[in-house]
């Protein structure tokens, strides 16, 4: 670049004068730009945030359109001191009476005491199984105690037994334990000596530690016997798990309608519908005391998906109860347009008629729910109508950019024009001087002429 100093002969601020001549021709376009890329930016935030908020609509929606959240049920227990309990939705709505007599328990079994886990037992094999399941042990002339604890752990085909070494008072001795409860996995070990001794099958006549026991519980006085403690099929629907034994004890069980899971439901469906109609109010209107416009201010785009909505919420909707629509449930317009709910009408209506309220709702292609999601779709998906907006306002910036680097580029260039336009001045300018003052110079030297300095 040229030189941005005064000018030597002539005196002048060059480099002033080439950076306001640069700046007056730049500064309209520049802020041409400027306002250009905060109204882009501007847009591009308000369709994230239009977005945002209709994709968590489109979330309540789907709840909505799960059968569960409008057949499930709950259970209450009087105690928890013996059972848990869950439910599905195919449990019927009642009281029972459940006592538990025994818990399952898995069976333990322990060899014969010996001297030393770390001395060898002999020479042969272990035949163990476990109710219906069996696996063979090897066991060397080398191994001890513990290294047959360690075989039985480790085998392939062993799913069924724990092995452990139990150091009691009058010695170490292998406790093989059940990994299941119940009478059907009992454990049995037979023991073959190949060496001639006796050693491993004295060693392995087992003893039992911990007999196996089945669960035994009754409800409403049937008997339920069960291997393990966890019961599926006693009660439709509903699952038990037992913690504790007293037949003397009863707790009762209560299965009812789960009515708050739906209720919570709906009122997340309204609370999101109510945002995305304050922000489509926001991004789209206009302030005439602050004269502010919204960012999406004149754009079709959020009235329509507005208009749409509306139209979808003043519907109604055919059931096997006949047509309902949101008034039915107590939810209602108000004149700002967002919903509001009449809560004691809502819980009413859940509680009496709550098979209507889910055809209403999540029946597939003509419910509330599933048309509105079918209709935010096209909106929010990948690739959809707000990422596509997203997308050509990106293409904006980026052309806004390309423009500033052009202008910048050109700016360059005609600074470049005016430092040589202007240094070329300025030589003609010293060399001016250089001419005056070699003139004045010579004048001054004439005799009889008087200088006036």
């Amino acid at each position: 670049m040229a030189l941005t100093s005064v000018g030597i002969g002539s005196g002048i601020d060059i480099g002033g004068i080439v950076t306001a001549l640069v700046e007056a021709e730049s500064a309209g376009k520049i802020a041409k730009f400027d306002a250009s890329e905060g109204t882009i930016t501007a847009k591009i935030s308000g369709i994230g945030s239009l977005k945002s908020v209709m994709s968590e609509f489109n979330d309540k929606l789907a709840t909505l359109m799960d059968a569960d959240t409008f057949g499930s049920q709950k259970v209450a227990l009087s105690n928890k001191d013996y059972l848990t309990a869950t439910v599905d939705s195919t449990a019927v709505s009642g009281k029972y009476q459940v006592k538990v007599e025994q818990l399952a328990q898995s069976q333990k079994v322990g060899s014969a005491v010996v001297g030393d886990s770390a001395s060898t037992i002999g020479t042969g094999s272990l035949a163990i199984a476990v109710g219906s399941n069996s696996f063979n042990i090897d066991v060397e002339a080398t191994d001890t105690l513990t290294e047959i604890m360690n075989k039985i752990n480790s085998s392939d085909d062993n799913d069924d037994v724990t092995a452990t070494i139990i150091n009691g008072e009058l010695g170490p001795q292998l406790v093989l334990g059940s990994k299941n409860t119940g009478l059907d996995n009992t454990i049995s070990v037979t023991a073959t000596d190949t060496d001639g001794n006796t050693g491993l099958a004295d060693t392995f006549t087992m003893t039992e530690l911990t007999p196996a026991k089945n669960a035994i519980a009754y409800v409403d006085g049937v008997k339920i016997v069960s291997q393990s403690n966890d019961i599926d099929e006693a009660i439709t629907g509903v699952s038990l798990s037992l913690t504790a034994a007293d037949i003397d004890k009863t707790t009762t069980l209560t299965v009812s309608r789960d009515t708050t899971k739906t209720k919570t439901a709906i009122e997340g469906f309204v609370e999101a519908y109510n945002s995305v109609m304050s922000t489509i109010k926001s991004l789209s209107s206009y302030d005439p005391d602050t004269e502010q416009a919204g960012v999406l201010q004149g754009d079709s785009l959020p009235r329509s998906i507005q208009s749409q909505m509306r139209n979808m919420l003043t519907s109604q909707y055919s059931t096997s109860d006949g047509d309902k629509m949101l008034a039915t449930l107590g939810i209602t317009t108000t004149r700002e347009g967002l919903l509001e709910i009449d809560s004691d009408k809502l819980t009413e209506v859940i509680a009496s008629d709550t098979g209507a309220i889910a055809e209403m709702f999540s029946a597939e292609d003509t419910g509330l729910a599933s048309k509105m999601s079918s209709y935010m779709d096209i909106y929010v998906k990948s690739g959809g109508l707000l990422e596509s907006r997203d997308s050509s306002l990106d293409d904006q910036l980026s052309r806004l950019t390309d423009s500033r680097d052009a202008l910048t580029a050109r700016m360059e260039a005609y600074s470049d024009r005016l430092y040589a336009q202007y240094n070329a001045m300025d030589l003609v300018v010293a060399s001016l001087n250089s001419t005056s003052s070699d003139l004045q110079s010579r004048l001054d030297s004439l005799p009889g002429l008087v200088n006036n300095n």
